[in-house]
């Protein structure tokens, strides 16, 4: 329990540095992923109007036509691009990437190439 508890303080310590130093607006929003061990979240956001974008999930209909899963670096890569489509939809075309205090590897790195991919720029 406590070797649990130091992994969250850690990644909330992290999450709290990028916070600081990543910050969306108007011209250039955030993209934000938020990560558990079996699904994935991502949201473009507007800081300065406080306004969630875009947003697309593991859990939601667009991903499920996809027909993988969220825990893989392939389901990862199939959201960055479903995000990334969705943003570009929205007259998005510049975004920040906020990691949320996650290393930049595996599924993180996966979805942020899938959005490169579909035509986002960070």
């Amino acid at each position: 329990m406590k070797k649990l508890k130091k992994k969250q303080a850690s990644l909330r310590r992290r999450h709290t540095r990028v916070r600081g130093k990543v910050s969306g607006t108007p011209a250039r929003p955030r993209l934000c992923i938020t990560r558990s061990n079996s699904n994935m979240y991502a949201q473009v956001i507007d800081d300065v109007a406080g306004k969630t974008l875009c947003a697309v999930s593991t859990l939601g209909p667009e991903f499920k036509a996809t027909e993988k899963s969220g825990a893989t670096v392939e389901g990862a890569s199939a959201l960055g691009q479903i995000i990334g489509q969705k943003a570009k939809a929205a007259g998005i075309t510049e975004v920040v990437f906020d990691r949320g205090g996650n290393l930049y590897h595996g599924r993180i790195k996966a979805v942020a190439e899938g959005a490169r991919e579909a035509g986002l720029v960070f």
